[in-house]
């Protein structure tokens, strides 16, 4: 794979249970997940991050990152914004996983996934309880840092592998292989419109989360 770029997708949680629940969901859809990024805080730089994204076997390669509820900009989203702007690395997109963390701004998602597995045009809490008094704010441990740096696709859900059992590992960790399914099939798409355009001399349109 010496020459590409390699194809990302970043999930703003790294406790031991969404580390399994990651695992698991990259293998169903024959990527790679970078087992080494979990932990909490996240215990590797965004430099090593990216070497191990290299190495790894498949694309999509599911990184990640979790701030242990530091205040500011934590070792996470400091990893999330190095691996983000290297060249080396395309972004797919993100996946804002909600917490009960206070002193966090949040970001803004257009649509989320709620524990039953629908999407939804709203924001969901750490249950994966649709709540439009949230007004599509995600509020997280790690995705202050998302808002911020240019991510095309950015897609809300409750505390991976829990969510009151329905994101169980036992059952496959639906809520989670959806949201990466969403992201793949999304991007798919982005980079046909794409290649379409640059075949027809058109500009790419600016895109909004």
């Amino acid at each position: 794979m010496e020459g590409r770029r390699r194809k990302v997708i970043l999930i703003t949680d790294g406790d031991p249970i969404a580390q399994r629940a990651v695992e698991k969901v990259a293998k169903e859809v024959g990527g790679r997940c970078i087992s080494l990024s979990a932990g909490n805080p996240t215990p590797l730089t965004g430099q090593q991050m990216v070497q191990l994204i290299k190495m790894a076997a498949s694309d999509p390669v599911l990184v990640m990152f979790d701030d242990n509820g530091d205040y500011g900009s934590g070792r996470g989203e400091q990893a999330i914004e190095y691996v983000v702007k290297h060249p080396d690395i395309q972004v797919l997109g993100a996946i804002a996983v909600a917490s009960n963390t206070r002193w966090v701004k949040g970001t803004k998602v257009r649509y989320s996934i709620d524990n039953e597995g629908n999407i939804v045009d709203d924001a969901v809490d750490k249950d994966g309880y649709r709540d439009k008094a949230l007004e599509n704010q995600i509020y997280g441990d790690t995705v202050d840092i998302l808002g911020r740096v240019n991510i095309p696709l950015v897609i809300g859900i409750g505390d991976i592998g829990k969510m009151h059992g329905k994101d169980h590992l036992r059952y496959g960790c639906p809520i989670t292989l959806k949201a990466v399914k969403w992201i793949l099939e999304r991007s798919e798409l982005h980079d046909a419109s794409t290649a379409r355009r640059e075949e027809n001399g058109e500009k790419a349109p600016s895109q909004a989360h």
